[in-house]
């Protein structure tokens, strides 16, 4: 049973800040279990993400090859990411956070305009 296991691609998906990747958790645990060497990841992606704004989480998925070799692709930020950024929302903890009482107070407005600019991103 190892062998057909050991045989297939096995898939990780990480939410990493641009320009932030780091060999501590969570991309160093989660690659170095499955036998990748996660400082390589982390220059190649710091590389890749270098033109864009620093910190904004960007989710990569990890393919990782039998003989331990990997590439990945990068998707477009997340869509709450950009939607508590058009609101306007303050960074909490060095994190874009919500209503500290969802219901009772907001952080902000989206306006429709916003909405076509998120949507263009993500298409």
């Amino acid at each position: 049973m190892s062998k057909t296991r050991s045989a297939t691609d096995l898939v990780v998906k990480l939410i990493v800040g641009a320009g932030q990747a780091s060999p501590s958790p969570p991309v160093g645990p989660a690659l170095g279990s499955k036998g990748v060497k996660s400082m390589d990841f982390c220059k190649e992606f710091n590389a890749r993400t270098a033109h864009m704004t620093t910190g904004v989480p960007i989710p990569a998925r990890v393919t990782v090859r039998p003989d331990r070799s990997f590439h990945f692709e990068l998707r477009t930020p997340t869509t709450s990411y950009l939607l508590l950024t058009a609101a306007g929302a303050p960074m909490r903890k060095s994190k874009l956070k919500g209503a500290m009482n969802p219901g009772k107070e907001s952080v902000g407005t989206v306006t429709l305009k916003h909405v076509y600019e998120i949507a263009k991103i993500k298409q």
